[in-house]
């Protein structure tokens, strides 16, 4: 299956942006020819920068190098459930299909606690796919979390 191939070069962004202290995330887009287009990770940490997500690193990657601020030929992977702020810049850089790993329980937005691309607000639809390799995407996530939470236990 394409997506689970896909899948699997966004979780190895993913584990390189955990290996580098990032909240391992990771993100790519492919346009409708199977062609890679962008690929990032978290960078919040190393650009001490809040909006450093892998998915909004992809999406500026993409429009410069598409030169277009339009995406709607293309597709994201993404390893976690885009936040609000994704999912914002998703609808407004018009991707065609998102399609995600692991669900976010506390800030996703794209179905799990809030659904911004079929909110009465979005002006641009988006299909959206969750739950593609969930298990490895969700194992990663929480292996670097408790990884971080005995790291700091251990410094205390």
């Amino acid at each position: 299956m394409v997506h689970a191939y896909w899948m699997d070069q966004a979780l190895r962004m993913a584990e390189t942006a955990g290996k580098a202290g990032e909240i391992p995330v990771g993100a790519l887009i492919v346009d409708d020819q199977e062609h890679l287009i962008a690929w990032g990770q978290n960078r919040k940490e190393r650009d001490r920068n809040p909006l450093a997500h892998a998915e909004m690193e992809v999406i500026h990657q993409a429009t410069q190098k598409l030169n277009c601020r339009y995406l709607q030929n293309c597709r994201l992977y993404v390893t976690l459930e885009p936040c609000p702020m994704c999912a914002g810049a998703i609808v407004l850089a018009r991707l065609g299909m998102v399609i995600y790993g692991a669900k976010d329980s506390k800030t996703g937005a794209m179905g799990s606690v809030l659904d911004i691309p079929r909110s009465a607000a979005a002006f641009h639809r988006v299909e959206v796919i969750g739950g593609v390799q969930a298990a490895e995407c969700q194992q990663l996530l929480q292996d670097w979390f408790r990884q971080l939470r005995l790291t700091k236990k251990t410094a205390k």
